[in-house]
């Protein structure tokens, strides 16, 4: 399993190598003389590749034994599993993006062997924070609880991805660092450019929680903003504005929604001033602040070129892509079931027209226009059974065809 880690990108270091004789030479006799140079292109590196995204026997007999014998091994070696994974990957001061997408398929892989083998998790599987205790009345966010909550958000396969490899990365800096490592000095500022509703804010508030369990920020909140609450009318009332806020998410990770309007045209404007005063908060506050800006692809590119250290503070960008129509359709219905609504045939099939027939652009409202839907269904469904003097359960809690509004032409 190391070896598929290490050869991940297709170019294992010297150090890599090294490390991986010297843990399994007192094991198998041949690597004891072994060099990097006559490892590189082994065997005994290469055909391990696969082990990423085919269970090897050990973790396949473990995983029989578990399902014939209800224990739960098969969750034990998934941590360790993990843990020598992110080692691996912090032999060398800056992993590589293949090696962090080998663990993220591991990962997956185990989870998938597991979960069909239907082996139950174990309470302690998983990391808690550093330092905190469980709590038996509420709780406590995990790597584990936290990646399997993002798994339950609908769509976003490549937003999901970008997310895992980014806990993948300070997982394997945090290791460096208890190690007594060098650590490259990299930002962790991130751009979100999508649609309105395409789930930016919602991953922030998940990014936050996982930064906090990673002991990136120090409580994991989300401190939601724009430029009307950044920018002041008046001279000197600008930056103070933006200190204010910049206190309230310390601790956690400020979203800037729509930053490209914190930089106008205007000389009389005092963008520029809020510009300069968040990038000062972001050196000040390094190790306790995260920013996010978010916002429409074209305009979002403009304002990073607008000040030579935006565009330094703020290396990474994920893209939102609007949902597809049966991605709107899934979220329509998980909002009706939170509110214990439901769909019969005609219905859904009536969303779903509804959601084909909305035209693509940056106005499409993604999620958002699935809640305004499912709002307006609700009211037409019950300005549709009110007559009814006795209405069944199943008519008060089922969406028909009749109550989604007619499609435009």
């Amino acid at each position: 399993m190391a070896a598929s880690v290490i050869a991940a990108d297709g170019h294992p270091s010297d150090a890599e190598l090294t490390a991986f004789t010297e843990a399994l030479s007192p094991w198998f006799e041949s690597l004891r003389a072994a060099s990097p140079a006559s490892l590189r292109d082994s065997a005994a590196i290469r055909q391990q590749r696969g082990f990423t995204i085919t269970p090897s026997p050990l973790f396949e007999t473990i995983v029989t034994a578990d399902a014939r014998d209800a224990t739960t091994n098969a969750w034990r070696y998934y941590d360790a599993a993990l843990r020598v994974a992110h080692a691996v990957c912090a032999i060398d001061t800056t992993p590589t993006r293949e090696e962090l997408l080998a663990v993220d398929t591991l990962r997956a892989m185990m989870l998938r062997r597991i979960n069909a083998a239907g082996i139950e998790r174990p309470a302690d599987s998983g990391r808690r924070p550093p330092g905190e205790a469980k709590k038996a009345d509420a709780p406590v966010d995990t790597i584990e609880t936290l990646l399997a909550e993002l798994e339950g958000l609908i769509g976003l396969d490549a937003v999901k991805t970008e997310v895992r490899l980014l806990t993948n990365l300070v997982r394997v800096e945090n290791l460096r660092r208890e190690r007594k490592l060098p650590v490259v000095d990299r930002s962790l500022h991130l751009v979100f450019v999508g649609n309105p509703g395409t789930g930016k804010t919602t991953v922030s508030r998940l990014l936050a929680r996982f930064y906090k369990v990673l002991s990136v920020v120090s409580k994991g909140h989300l401190v939601e903003t724009d430029r009307s609450g950044l920018v002041a009318g008046f001279v000197g009332q600008t930056a103070p504005k933006v200190n204010k806020v910049c206190d309230e998410a310390r601790g956690g990770i400020l979203f800037i929604d729509e930053a490209y309007a914190l930089v106008t045209e205007s000389e009389q404007d005092f963008g520029a001033e809020a510009v300069a005063t968040l990038l000062k908060r972001m050196e000040d506050d390094r190790d306790d602040l995260i920013v996010i800006v978010a916002g429409y692809p074209a305009p979002m590119a403009k304002f990073l070129s607008s000040n030579p250290g935006l565009r330094s503070r703020f290396p990474k960008t994920i893209d939102f892509p609007d949902y597809t129509d049966d991605e709107l359709v899934a979220i329509f219905e998980s909002i009706g079931k939170e509110h214990h609504y439901e769909l019969d045939e005609g219905g859904r099939a009536a969303v779903k027209a509804y959601f084909a027939a909305e035209p693509r652009g940056e106005s499409f409202g993604n999620g958002r226009l699935a809640r305004n839907l499912f709002e307006d269904c609700v009211t037409r469904q019950a300005t549709r059974i009110v007559g009814d003097a006795n209405p069944s359960n199943e008519q008060l809690v089922t969406l028909v065809a009749a109550d989604v509004a007619p499609i435009t032409p």
